[in-house]
């Protein structure tokens, strides 16, 4: 739309151009004794990598009404650092909380699955009070007599072997809990880049909505400058028309840019766990822009080494063997030891030689059939734990991918912020040439039009560059597993 816009605008400023060149040489004589033209709007630089936002509306020259905004001024907001929003969304992101509570109830499960180890131990008292010498004639297979009697005693249950079946089912809870914990560190890895995401996009928002505020105050100078010269009689309507014009389509971009600016902020207090607006003043810690690594099968290896989602997968696919070998340990005999021991202080004397009681024993229990269900659960476990190799092994290969494709793009961002600062250095100086011939009467506002469009979109893109970068970076930190 631009293109066509700067096509209408040329063809338009060449006609007026060949009607002043058919009017000869009086006009230029007569502007030239009534007037010097005025100074055209200084140059300004549209992006610094070191300057803060300005979020308030920029007021025009000609008494008009400034932008609409409803942002806090800039001195009332609270500041926030990239390391101090990461901290923050650490601390107050329920998916943070969610897994480390999740890695905390596994914890429990390793102390569940190790019980069976322990021995088990149960008290008992009873105390009866029956007719007599009565019997039990239905509804149990019991004692036959009841007596009026009172006891107490306790039973021991202590499992000798189950020829390795418990032990298995025991690695099988450590290594699930240590897979748990190394997917929470995923998860607070996956809310550090979603932080550093947001913050970078709000903080590149905020700059845009700098460099819209600046242009809105040149071309509204500009605009200033051509009606002034117009009521002189020194420009046409045309060319106010045309100042006017491109003044409408720097609001516009500043509308745009506050808008973007306001949703970007509320996406970052959405990672920082906030369930209310609060407008930062966003802070870049680092200005200073460095060069990505240059060794890429460095970075991958070490990715393979420290990204805990792969370690996740790790542990549960050794978790899945270890429950893989108990599933098939259920074939096995299992023994343990039982005892008991009590004393009935109350109790029939022509029943009872001793007021006391007690045995041990060992107990052999033996799978003979099932219907193949212990086979068929063996089965599937292996059957699963070769699936979760494969898991894991295509992560592997995900993770190798990821890690070349975020180190090419962020050599490729690199190179793009020299790239782009040197496009705004020229197109600074080509708006300052315009703005010489413009001064002197040598051009059209069609050329002035086109040389702020252009450094305005050069503005841009340096500031796209610049934190477009950054984020690449990030990126390519979290890929490798970096811990924040």
């Amino acid at each position: 739309m631009m293109n066509q816009t700067t096509a209408i605008l040329g063809k338009t400023a060449f006609i007026t151009l060949m009607a002043s060149i058919g009017a000869g040489n009086v006009i230029a004589q007569t502007v030239s004794a009534r007037a010097p033209l005025p100074d055209a709007p200084s140059i300004r630089l549209m992006a610094q990598a070191s300057a803060q936002p300005d979020l308030s509306s920029v007021a025009t020259d000609s008494g008009q009404s400034p932008m609409p905004s409803t942002s806090t001024p800039t001195d009332q907001q609270p500041k926030l650092t990239r390391v101090d929003a990461e901290q923050t969304a650490i601390k107050n992101n329920p998916q943070v909380s969610v897994s480390h509570l999740i890695a905390l109830a596994q914890h429990q499960v390793v102390r569940e699955t190790k019980s069976a180890e322990l021995p088990t131990a149960t008290a008992n008292l009873t105390a009866m009070d029956a007719q007599y010498g009565s019997r039990i004639s239905a509804g149990s297979l019991t004692a036959s007599r009841l007596f009026e009697h009172a006891g107490a005693g306790g039973s021991l249950t202590q499992l000798i072997t189950d020829f390795g079946r418990t032990t298995n089912l025991v690695a099988f809870s450590k290594l699930q809990e240590k897979a748990q914990n190394a997917s929470a560190l995923a998860t607070t890895e996956d809310i550090v880049i979603a932080t550093d995401q947001a913050f970078y996009n709000a903080l590149q928002a905020q700059a845009l909505l700098q460099v819209a505020n600046q242009n809105v105050a040149t071309r509204q100078t500009t605009e200033s400058q051509v009606s002034e010269m117009t009521k002189n009689k020194l420009k046409s309507i045309l060319d106010l028309s045309f100042a006017d014009v491109n003044l409408s389509q720097a609001k516009l971009l500043l509308l745009d840019a506050q808008n973007n600016a306001a949703s970007t902020m509320a996406a970052l207090d959405a990672v920082l766990g906030l369930d209310h607006l609060v407008t930062y003043q966003l802070e870049d810690d680092n200005a200073t822009i460095q060069a990505p690594p240059p060794d890429l099968e460095q970075l991958v290896q070490l990715g393979l080494q420290q990204r805990p989602d792969l370690q996740a997968l790790n542990f549960n696919q050794q978790a899945a063997v270890k429950y893989s070998h108990a599933q098939r340990d259920q074939l096995f005999p299992t023994i343990s030891a039982e005892g008991t021991v009590g004393s009935v202080p109350i109790r029939p004397q022509q029943y009872y030689t001793s007021n006391w009681w007690g045995g041990i024993g060992v107990n052999v229990s033996i799978p003979v059939f099932n219907g193949f269900l212990y086979t068929a659960q063996a089965k599937e476990a292996s059957l699963r734990a070769k699936a979760a190799s494969e898991q894991s092994r295509d992560l592997r290969d995900q993770i190798v991918r990821d890690i070349r494709t975020s180190w090419l793009a962020t050599n490729t961002a690199y190179q793009r912020v020299s790239v782009t600062a040197e496009l705004l250095q020229q197109a600074n100086l080509a708006l300052a040439l315009a703005q010489t011939r413009y001064k002197m009467g040598l051009s059209s506002i069609v050329e002035l039009s086109q040389a702020q469009y252009q450094q305005t979109d050069a503005a841009i893109g340096n500031t796209n560059a610049q934190y477009q970068y950054r984020l690449a970076l990030a990126t390519l930190n979290y890929q490798i597993g970096t811990n924040p």
